[in-house]
């Protein structure tokens, strides 16, 4: 795993550019709290940069920072 450290309001994280999910505007990459990837911390918003994202048990993703957008798993109407 090669990791890329990135600095964000929330101190420095190690972002794997080569895992991710997509999103409406851009990727949500790994991010990880060490240089080996060892701790999983959580989401790095490739759009904007930001490490400010929601998850919730469905699997949705949205950046807190440009609202990106990681649609549910089990996607329907009714999640909405």
């Amino acid at each position: 795993m090669n990791l890329e450290s990135v600095t964000t309001h929330t101190g420095e994280l190690f972002v794997d550019r080569t895992a991710g999910d997509s999103g409406s505007k851009g990727a949500f990459l790994r991010a990880y709290d060490d240089p080996r990837g060892e701790t999983r911390w959580g989401f790095f918003c490739a759009n904007c940069g930001a490490a400010d994202n929601a998850v919730d048990t469905m699997g949705r993703i949205e950046c807190n920072e440009c609202g990106n957008v990681r649609k549910p798993d089990g996607w329907d109407d009714a999640h909405e």
